[in-house]
């Protein structure tokens, strides 16, 4: 793949690739188990807590980004990490496009007209238990923000070059649990993004620019 070649990450580039995956989102799970593979069982578990994220591609003319957000530290899962407007399926929630687009309003106040909805990624499943809908999507710019501070620190777009480009992707462990478990990172600036988060764009490097 050109890194360089003009266009390539494009919204409208992403749009095209995210159509043709599309087609093919009901296929195997992936998840943390992929670096993991004693995490295998979470698969075949009926125990898993559904979630949706949204990954917004926003369309700036000179290359698109990727909203991210620093979730708050007082929270009681995945407090202080990077990660993806979302959150838990509610039981009211028709699909993992609504549970998506809702959480991302009421984390951030993205407005949903403001929002493209394209395609679902294959379920990924986290070792901390959730089945997680990777809902991707491309966003207008010009959009105003409206930070939910009980759930969100911060909100900052990462180029989507730099995520999409696979020598930014370092694999690391640490143990967690009392388990030494694997993980993908990948530090920009001053955010370190890491485990669920990065998991998920390495699988979306992975299905649509490698």
């Amino acid at each position: 793949m050109d890194l360089a070649a003009p266009g390539l990450f494009s919204a409208a580039e992403f749009r095209r690739r995210a159509l043709v995956e599309g087609a093919f989102a009901a296929q195997s799970e992936l998840g943390d188990h992929a670096l993991n593979p004693e995490l295998n069982a979470l698969i075949l578990s009926n125990k898993l807590r559904d979630a949706a994220v949204l990954v917004p591609v926003v369309d700036h003319p000179g290359g698109a980004t990727v909203i991210l957000t620093q979730r708050n530290a007082n929270l009681r899962n995945h407090s202080g990490q990077v990660a993806f407007p979302g959150g838990r399926v509610d039981a009211t929630d028709p699909t993992p496009e609504f549970t998506a687009l809702r959480e991302t309003q009421e984390e951030i106040g993205l407005d949903p007209h403001e929002i493209d909805v394209i395609a679902r990624m294959p379920d990924y499943v986290t070792g901390t238990g959730y089945r997680i809908v990777p809902v991707l999507a491309v966003v207008r710019p010009g959009f105003d923000l409206v930070v939910n501070p009980d759930e969100v620190e911060a909100v900052f777009e990462v180029p989507l070059a730099f995520l999409m480009n696979p020598a930014n992707h370092h694999r690391a462990s640490r143990e967690l649990g009392g388990r030494q478990r694997h993980f993908y990172e990948m530090p920009f600036e001053d955010r370190y993004i890491w485990g669920v988060t990065a998991g998920i764009i390495h699988s979306l490097y992975q299905r649509l620019y490698a």
